[in-house]
């Protein structure tokens, strides 16, 4: 999958979003406002989550451990897309992971499920979880990221949606 070409001097927007489990926040909503793609990293809840997200701007999705009613089952597990030269693959557990994203020319590996905000390069890749949107798991913030895309140079940043 393809996402949107980088312009002429202009950065693309990818919002991150994972584990909202059936409550998709105003804050979250307010957060991804002006993105040029989003990607949620699964345990999404109900299928109409998808459908506000995608009214803010296109979409990618991959299916969580959670994920199990008929509306998921055509979800993938798994998903690669490309900003220009910027390739970015997306899974709700990172210990699922299927390929060698170095090998693969990954450059950003996306991942959910344990609800821990998390942001770390190794060997030239972005691992980035933007933690759980939803509703709140033991003292864990509540959080989304971004991905800010200028020709090869990608910026990451996780954002607290909710304080306390």
């Amino acid at each position: 999958m393809t996402g949107p070409k980088p312009g002429l001097g202009r950065p693309v927007r990818v919002g991150l979003i994972s584990d909202t489990h059936g409550l998709l926040r105003p804050e979250a909503l307010e957060f991804l406002a002006g993105c040029d793609h989003i990607v949620h990293g699964g345990d999404i809840g109900n299928p109409g989550i998808l459908d506000r997200l995608g009214e803010l701007a296109p979409l990618t999705v991959v299916r969580g451990n959670n994920d199990r009613d008929a509306w998921a089952r055509a979800i993938p597990v798994s998903a690669r897309l490309s900003f220009g030269s910027v390739s970015l693959y997306a899974i709700h557990d990172l210990k699922e992971l299927d390929v060698d994203p170095v090998a693969a020319g990954v450059r950003v590996v996306v991942s959910g499920h344990s609800h821990r905000p998390l942001r770390v390069e190794r060997a030239g890749v972005l691992y980035i979880n933007p933690g759980s949107a939803g509703r709140r798991r033991f003292s864990l913030p509540i959080s989304a990221a971004e991905l800010v895309i200028e020709g090869d140079n990608v910026r990451a940043r996780i954002v607290t949606l909710v304080d306390g």
